[in-house]
């Protein structure tokens, strides 16, 4: 027989640094993660990454929900599958931007100074150094993307889509330009749109201010937590149903300050004053509501029920102005003039209590909406805005249908049925209760706002101008005054779209929609083919400008599935073609849940609407939220994240993996206790913890070292609070967590268990024919009968999307069985026996290969080791060679090694194997220690069956027969309703120490029986549980009458 060649020996220790940096330039070198749409008809597995925002370094977040998507990635890579993981970056405009501006000003200039070119060319070059960090973070997390194919927002191939469905939905009338009330956020000076809007409760006051009536009999009091509005009210509501409502309504009000006369109308929205109500809104209710259009949703709706004017008195930037809307200032009001909301609610409060018009100020707590970016105020302003009507059937009612008929069976009213279309019905969620979160936001949707007063993002491809309504090209009558009419004119010829809106009485607002150039260029509208760069030469030399503003960050991100792949136009890029073909629909997307309205929702839209109702993945898998250990949102202000670099740094990338991937359940967040690490000791420590102004539980700005209470370091939230900054006395502690701990402790179990094993089969032989398992030793059978079982559990919760079932699976199987067991129970044999050595060396090469998915820098590392090491093949394992571990494929165990019997047995024996190792444990014997174990003739053939498992596991050395057992000093057992005795534990018994034992475990079996009868009595357990299940509480029951018989008889003869 031929010699197996071996590798030189591991070293002692795992050393994650030096081992991840030469696996990634192995995985690199062979370009193993590359997807070619041309290579193979197997069935696809593909994925886009949700792109992370260029603003700032991956956080925990991203590092869990790219393992996990890896995990998938590379799990399915294994099974054979034609598999896509896509990379990219997202621009992130209003975050982008806003970090941007933030630089520009500690370097003493602004966004303003240095003009809308340079400002671009500044943050490109902050995407660049970002995108750079993002990239390099995903490979040292060992994620397996086509990084060949990353791809960013704002590149080429994702700029024409941007600019082609932009131009379609223009041109279908799903985009349009309307002047509505709008989310803004006076701090980035740029609407929003609803879901950008986060509702905080605040603290604050009801005032309530006396309105006068204009005939001079009286006034009515109004109730309002905004009094600098006051301003801009134009009439003031009573509900139809109020007492007072007859008598008041049609009266007039001449309104405080701005003298201007409003009227007082009906309208069912009022909330009627209740004391007594456990509405809170009805304690605080005067029965008077001051409607103000222009600076509140409701009251716009009221408006335009009664037809109200719209008088907008706030400027950009949340201050009073009468530059945008206010045409009747009075000379009282001035006053007001450029004093921020904040100071102009002070000052009109104080001005109405001075003028005996404030009646009472109350302490009340509301909801304000926030912006999501600036965390300021939102204010709710009439500006024009460009659309998309995501109310229309075509998109709402589309991504409802979608939803998969079990998770959702019913539609809302208005949405049509589910039909044969493809994408229809097909849409799951996991969990699956995020499937009604997706559902009930639909529910109330309204028109999305997609432009953003910015200048880095999708500039809109629109040019307008503002004509006479004399020069219109169509009849004046067939001109919307609320919405755009489509035109056919010679722009149209040209390739554009055309649509004028009526702005007012005497004037049009002509847009024409400009096509990226290949689009234009398929469309051969005329004989002379006109480039992109005419057409807009054209329009500009007729007068019309381009839109200054830019699109929505989501508009380019819910084309991101198909922008990723080329479309509209993948011929156009030879890294796309075949892509949207074989990858689209994607098979999952994995995200949080706070952007299933913002992302989720609106990829579905466009995917089925541009792609023929083609959804644009199947599943949706909502990861939990990473938390702090008080369970807090880890978040860069309040100092508490941990940095995954960090954590690959101290405890290496394979750790941090399997810790984020263990703790991954589908019912609850991750909560993630933060330590320090000493900057002085490098000790890792708790540290001091304080509340913040905002009431969060952060550490304390300075920290004292654990080791030497003279040294100080600063705390992440010290620096993020702008408390105290680091210095060389006073370095910066960063952030760590012992829940790692898990995950290095089992990467260094998997080291020093691969390096035993390849030990112990240092001088093994080729064997050339298949050994025949069935054949082997118990143990053997076992291991492999496990293996199998282990196989089918992690292709399961892969199935199912149960992440932390598949780490605590591998866990069971490689610490517990493969460790702790297996290698424990062949240490006697292994070195003698040549197809044990193959059975071993068939198992480690299983074991990497079930572990790669979540641990795959030390499996590869592990992987030519444990190949070189193979010495022959077992019949019904399949493990196909492969150079690199990172396209081998998946093991495949037959199932007919899969014994339950087998394991049955082994199962019996351990439990054995654990009540002498509890006596041993008690009686304090040394665990080499070998002791005598006396059996009746039962147990003796289940000995016999498993093999010398029990013996070496419970260390015992002789097994004898219980009859033939002398005077010599015993301890008594019960196992399987059967006396047992252990001998040679010492020389003298505590009787009364065993006396106790015995009763507590016929206690113990008293109770079970009472439970197993109680259950069995039950007539609801008989007529409802399954028949299997009522046969093995049966035989529960049995077992501990029998033990319970065993234990008593034992106690008797110690009496």
């Amino acid at each position: 027989m031929a010699q197996v060649n071996r590798l030189p020996e591991l070293p002692p220790a795992y050393n994650p640094s030096e081992t991840e940096t030469v696996v990634s330039a192995a995985w690199k070198q062979h370009n193993v993660f590359h997807a070619d749409a041309n290579e193979s008809e197997d069935p696809t597995y593909s994925i886009v990454i949700p792109p992370p925002n260029v603003t700032a370094a991956l956080h925990l977040g991203h590092a869990l929900n790219n393992t996990l998507q890896d995990v998938l990635i590379r799990f399915h890579r294994m099974k054979g599958k034609s598999t896509l993981w896509m990379p990219g970056t997202d621009h992130a405009g209003i975050a982008t931007q806003t970090v941007v501006e933030k630089r520009l000003l500690t370097q003493g200039t602004s966004r303003l100074e240095i003009g809308r070119e340079e400002f671009l060319k500044v943050t490109q070059d902050w995407k660049d150094e970002y995108e750079e960090i993002i990239i390099n973070q995903l490979i040292s997390m060992g994620a397996s993307c086509d990084f060949d194919r990353t791809r960013f927002t704002m590149d080429e191939m994702c700029a024409t889509a941007v600019r082609h469905a932009f131009f379609i939905l223009f041109q279908d009338g799903l985009i349009y330009r309307g002047k509505r009330l709008v989310n803004w956020d006076p701090v980035t000076r740029t609407a929003l749109a609803d879901d950008e809007v986060e509702m905080e409760e605040i603290e604050g006051h009801m005032w309530y201010l006396k309105y006068p009536l204009e005939d001079g009999s009286g006034h009515v009091t109004v109730a309002t937590t905004r009094p600098e509005t006051m301003l801009g009210d134009t009439a003031v509501a009573i509900n139809p149903k109020d007492a007072r409502a007859e008598e008041l309504v049609g009266k007039t009000i001449m309104l405080p300050i701005v003298d201007r006369i409003i009227p007082i109308i009906a309208d069912d929205f009022v909330i009627m004053e209740d004391e007594e109500s456990d509405d809170p809104k009805a304690k605080f209710a005067s029965g008077f509501l001051k409607v103000t259009p222009a600076h509140d949703p409701n009251d716009w709706d009221i408006g335009i029920r009664h037809d109200l004017d719209v008088i907008n008195v706030l400027g950009p930037d949340g201050s009073i102005s009468d530059e945008h809307g206010w045409d009747d200032i009075s000379p009282s009001a001035r006053q007001f003039v450029g004093l921020s909301r904040e100071e102009a609610r002070a000052a009109i409060v104080d001005w109405f209590d001075s003028q005996d018009l404030l009646a009472e100020v109350r302490q009340y707590t509301h909801s304000v909406g926030h912006s999501y970016r600036s965390h300021a105020p939102i204010e709710p302003w009439l500006s024009d805005q460009w659309y998309v009507a995501v109310t229309d059937d075509k998109l709402r009612g589309s991504a409802l249908r979608a939803q998969r008929p079990d998770q959702v069976p019913d539609l809302p009213g208005g949405v049509s049925e589910r039909s044969s279309l493809s994408g229809d019905g097909e849409l799951a969620f996991y969990p699956n209760r995020y499937a009604r979160t997706y559902y009930s936001w639909h529910d109330g949707i309204r028109d999305w706002c997609i432009s953003r007063q910015l200048w880095w993002g999708h500039q809109i491809p629109v040019w307008s101008r503002i004509s006479n309504i004399a020069n219109s090209p169509i009849p004046l009558d067939e001109i919307d005054l609320d919405q755009a009419t489509p035109v056919e004119s010679d722009w149209v010829s040209l390739g554009a779209a055309h649509v004028i809106r009526r702005i007012n009485e005497s004037e049009i607002e002509e847009a024409i929609c400009v096509p990226p150039e290949t689009t234009l260029q398929r469309m051969n509208t005329v004989n002379t083919p006109i480039s992109e760069t005419e057409l807009i030469d054209i329009l500009e030399k007729d007068g019309f400008t381009r839109d200054p503003d830019v699109l929505d960050t989501w508009f380019s991100s819910a084309l991101w599935p198909m922008s990723t792949m080329g479309w509209p136009w993948p011929e156009d890029f030879p890294e796309a073609i075949g892509l949207l073909e074989k990858y689209n629909p994607t098979s999952v997307l994995s995200t949080a849940r706070e952007i299933i309205t913002l992302w989720v929702s609106r990829m579905v839209m466009f995917n089925r609407y541009f792609l023929d109702g083609q959804l644009p993945f199947r599943d949706v898998f909502i990861h939990a939220m990473v938390q702090d250990g008080h369970g807090q949102k880890m978040s860069k202000s309040l100092g508490n994240g941990v940095d995954p670099r960090d954590i690959i740094f101290t405890h290496g990338a394979d750790a941090m993996r399997f810790t984020l991937v263990q703790m991954t359940t589908d019912t609850q967040d991750v909560r993630m206790p933060v330590d320090m690490i000493c900057p002085h000791s490098g000790e890792a420590f708790t540290p001091e913890f304080i509340n913040s102004p905002s009431g969060a539980i952060v550490a304390a700005p300075e920290q004292t070292s654990p080791t030497d209470p003279s040294k100080k370091m600063v705390s992440a939230y010290g620096v993020a609070a702008g408390i105290v900054n680091p210095t060389e006395q006073m370095p910066l502690a960063r952030n760590s967590s012992g829940k790692f701990d898990l995950g290095r402790n089992f990467a260094n179990k998997l080291w020093n268990a691969t390096r035993f094993a390849l030990k112990r089969t240092d001088h093994s032989v080729l064997i050339e024919e298949p050994i025949d398992i069935t054949s082997r030793p118990f143990a053997d059978q076992w291991i492999v009968a496990r293996l199998a079982e282990t196989i089918s559990r992690l292709e399961q919760a892969m199935e199912n999307y149960q992440f932390n079932v598949y780490a605590d699976t591998l866990y069971d199987f490689v610490w517990h069985d493969v460790c702790d067991r297996y290698l424990e129970i062949i240490k006697p044999s292994i070195d003698k026996d040549p197809e044990q050595q193959v059975v071993l060396t068939c198992l480690l090469d299983s074991v990497l290969r079930i572990m790669h998915p979540v641990c795959p820098f030390i499996t590869e590392a592990l992987w030519p080791h444990v190949t070189q090491a193979r010495c022959g093949e077992a019949t019904g394992i399949a493990l196909k060679h492969s150079e690199l571990l990172a396209s081998a494929t998946w093991p495949e165990v037959d199932a007919t090694l899969n014994s339950s019997e087998t394991m049955e047995l082994f199962d019996r024996s351990a439990l054995l194997v654990n009540l002498v190792r509890s006596v041993r444990a008690e009686q304090n014997v040394k665990p080499r220690q070998l002791i005598t174990l006396y059996v009746p003739e039962q147990i003796q053939k289940l000995l016999s069956i498993t093999g010398g498992l029990v013996e070496v596991l419970a260390g015992i050395g002789q097994i004898q027969p219980l009859s033939e057992h002398s005077n010599e000093i015993t301890s008594p057992l019960t196992f399987e309703g059967s006396e047992i005795l252990l001998a040679g534990l010492i020389d003298t018994v505590d009787l009364q120490a065993q006396r106790d034992r015995l009763a507590k475990l016929i206690s113990e079996k008293s109770k079970q029986i009472e439970g197993f009868e109680s259950r069995l009595s039950n007539p609801g357990y008989l007529n409802n549980a399954k028949e299997e299940l009522i046969d093995e509480t049966k035989l529960l029951l049995e077992n501990a009458k029998a033990d319970l018989a065993a234990a008593q008889a034992s106690l008797e003869k110690l009496k």
